[in-house]
């Protein structure tokens, strides 16, 4: 890698040889550095703090133990709320603001520098937001493609509607008929009223009567 070009706003070059050294062996695959923040404090400084963007994280360098160790501070685009720089009367402020955890901040950045990282840092942060609304909607597109239509959706319990009994069969009433002459007690009664008629008009006698009535009670 070659460091020269990313000298472009008077960042220190001792500095950001060192620093892209060692960010070269921590680089994945297909990851390209955008650009490169030097801190200068107004006193002299050997060992300063870096600010990388990359396009898949943005990562802080902070030299310890007299620049025999280095702290490194990495958050990825996806895990980036929002950066913020504030200018001061030497160099400015910038901060990154985390989804989850504290905000890091790393102060005296040349104001040059200060503005092209939050140029470049909100520039990721626009791609991720795209790259995110569409894989949700790619999700939603997949989740609705694997739902069945609403049609054959079959609720679990289908209510079963109340019987509805059927109206109840009125038989029609059977038309009276008359007793049957072949019914026994009918006939003995029909003869003994006749036999009575003939009597009242005094067409049979008294003992006829009685014996025609004894006759017709024996039938029985």
């Amino acid at each position: 890698m070659s460091f020269e070009q990313y000298l472009t706003d008077e960042q220190d070059p001792k500095t950001a040889e060192k620093v892209l050294g060692k960010l070269n062996d921590m680089l994945t695959p297909g990851e390209q550095m955008l650009y490169l923040a030097v801190q200068k404090k107004p006193a002299m400084n050997l060992i300063p703090d870096s600010v990388i963007v990359t396009d898949k994280r943005i990562v802080f360098c902070i030299p310890g133990n007299l620049g025999l160790t280095t702290n490194f501070e990495i958050f990825s685009w996806r895990d980036v709320k929002e950066v913020s720089f504030k200018e001061e009367f030497f160099g400015a402020k910038f901060t990154v603001v985390p989804m989850k955890g504290e905000n890091f901040t790393v102060d005296y950045i040349p104001k040059v520098q200060a503005r092209k990282l939050y140029q470049f840092s909100n520039r990721q942060l626009e791609k991720v937001k795209e790259q995110l609304h569409q894989e949700q909607q790619e999700k939603e597109i997949k989740q609705a493609a694997s739902e069945p239509p609403k049609s054959q959706i079959v609720p679990d319990s289908v209510p079963v509607p109340p019987a509805i009994s059927a109206p109840p069969i009125v038989s029609e009433p059977l038309p009276l008929v008359s007793a049957s002459l072949n019914d026994p007690e009918d006939e003995v009664t029909l003869k003994l009223k006749k036999l009575k008629t003939l009597f009242e008009k005094q067409l049979i006698s008294s003992d006829e009567y009685e014996a025609k009535k004894a006759d017709i009670l024996s039938q029985l």
